[in-house]
C-alpha cells in the first residue's frame, strides 16, 4: 500500500495498486478445468473392460476345455460315440448282466438295435458266469465255450464306429447259445499265458438294445 499527500496536507491510502496485484495473481493461479483433470479416465476404463472381457473368454475357453466330452458326445454323454443312435443307462447290462463292478474307460456305439461296448476290466471270469457264457467251474478258453479270434500279438482292433482304445491281440471271443439274448464278447488275452487273460483286459461286448 502506497500513500500520496491529499488537500490540507492529510495522507490518503492508494489501494487501487494493492487491488491491481490481487487481481493479477488470482488470474495467474486459476485452477485447472475438470475436463482436463479426468480426461484420461475414459481410457482407464476401457483398458480394464478389454481385460475383463480378455479374462472372461480364457475362463468360457477353459469350461469347453474341461467339460468338451460332455458338451458334444451325443446325448451328453461322454461314454457314447460319435454317430450313436441310441443312449445306453448309466448302468449297462448285456445279455442280461450288468458290467463288472470295476470297469473303466467305458465306451459304446449304438446303430439300428446293436450295441457295442468296449471297457478294461480285472473281473472277466465273473461276468461271464453272470451272463452265462461260461458256466461256474469250466475253463474259462474252452472251445467249447468260444474260439481263438484271429488278431495276433502285434495286433489291434477297433470295430467301426466304436470310440476309445483299441483291442489287442492276441483275443478270445465268447458267444451266447440257446434261446436267450444274443451277445458276443471278444477280450484280450495273456500274451504269456494261454490259458489267461491279460490282467486288466479290455473287452468289447456286443448285444441288441430294444
Amino acid at each position: 500500500m502506497s500513500e500520496t499527500e491529499g488537500h490540507g496536507g492529510g495522507t490518503v491510502s492508494d489501494k487501487t495498486n494493492e487491488t491491481d496485484e490481487t487481481d493479477e495473481t488470482d488470474e495467474t493461479d486459476e485452477a485447472p478445468y475438470p475436463q482436463d483433470v479426468g480426461a484420461p479416465a475414459p481410457r482407464r476404463r476401457l483398458s480394464c473392460l478389454a481385460a475383463g472381457v480378455a479374462v472372461l473368454a480364457l475362463v468360457a475357453g477353459g469350461v469347453i476345455w474341461l467339460f468338451q466330452d460332455e458338451l458334444f458326445r451325443p446325448f451328453g454323454d461322454p461314454r457314447a460315440c460319435d454317430g450313436s443312435d441310441t443312449s445306453l443307462p448309466n448302468v449297462i447290462s448285456a445279455a442280461g448282466a450288468p458290467l463288472p463292478s470295476d470297469a473303466s474307460e467305458i465306451h459304446y456305439a449304438t446303430k439300428n438295435g446293436t450295441a457295442q461296448v468296449s471297457f478294461r476290466t480285472s473281473r472277466l471270469p465273473d461276468y461271464l458266469h453272470r451272463a452265462g457264457l461260461v458256466p461256474e467251474g469250466e475253463p474259462l478258453l474252452d472251445e467249447q465255450y468260444g474260439d481263438a479270434y484271429a488278431l495276433g500279438p502285434d495286433e489291434t482292433e477297433l470295430p467301426k464306429g466304436l470310440c476309445g482304445p483299441a483291442l489287442r491281440g492276441p483275443a478270445w471271443t465268447y458267444f451266447a447259445k440257446g434261446a436267450g439274448p444274443g451277445v458276443n464278447v471278444l477280450t484280450e488275452r495273456s500274451p504269456i499265458d494261454p490259458d489267461a487273460f491279460r490282467d486288466p483286459t479290455r473287452v468289447i461286448v456286443t448285444f441288441a438294445v430294444g
